[in-house]
């Protein structure tokens, strides 16, 4: 993968990822959404996430650095970031 993709395609294949693999509903999908408190996500999936968003940019994401995500909008900044 490589910087010709935009915020906005990290975004929806995001969103792809999250309604496909965690079965959450696309209109709670918001770039302010909260990862855990709005979308009930755990640890474990937040770990499977970066699993899969790995395979998607074929990059490591560092977990200090994933630690430290909130929120959708600052998962597509990292990835914005990391590509």
């Amino acid at each position: 993968m490589d910087k010709k993709h935009t915020k906005e395609e990290i975004y929806s294949k995001l969103v792809e990822i999250l309604v496909s693999d965690f079965e959450l509903d696309k209109s709670k999908l918001t770039l302010d959404a909260n990862m855990y408190e709005d979308l009930d996500l755990d640890s474990i999936d937040a770990v499977d996430l970066a699993v899969r968003l790995q395979q998607f940019t074929d990059k490591k994401i560092s977990p200090e650095e994933f630690k430290q995500i909130r929120t959708i909008e600052d998962v597509v900044n990292c990835i914005y970031k990391l590509i």
